[in-house]
């Protein structure tokens, strides 16, 4: 079964910010134990996740080279000017992710 995971922030959950990326961090260092797992795309707040300094950084690379799609919306990393310091997976278009969305099984948001 193909498995994508949304991103829509550079946390998980609610309450204490650092707590979330914190937690964020540790999720995607697990992630690649998801039966199935072809993408993780990331929008608005998440693509923080994808530049230096990320908590999450070395979690999304390690995806990356397990073969999975981390994909940016280019849209959101040029709102927060991160174009150039973008570290690992590719700044895409909206419809990039949504044909992932459409090819998924199952999508599972955080």
């Amino acid at each position: 079964m193909t498995t994508v995971v949304i991103i829509p922030s550079d946390g998980m959950g609610r309450g204490d910010d650092a707590l979330g990326q914190k937690i964020l961090a540790s999720f995607l260092g697990k992630a690649g134990a998801l039966e199935g797992l072809t993408a993780v795309c990331l929008y608005n707040g998440g693509v923080k996740l994808l530049v230096e300094g990320s908590p999450a950084l070395q979690g999304l690379a390690a995806l990356e080279a397990r073969g999975v799609d981390v994909v940016a919306c280019g849209t959101c990393v040029d709102h927060f000017g991160l174009r150039e310091r973008v570290r690992v997976g590719v700044v895409g278009t909206m419809d990039d992710i949504v044909s992932r969305l459409d090819r998924a099984a199952k999508v599972v948001t955080l």
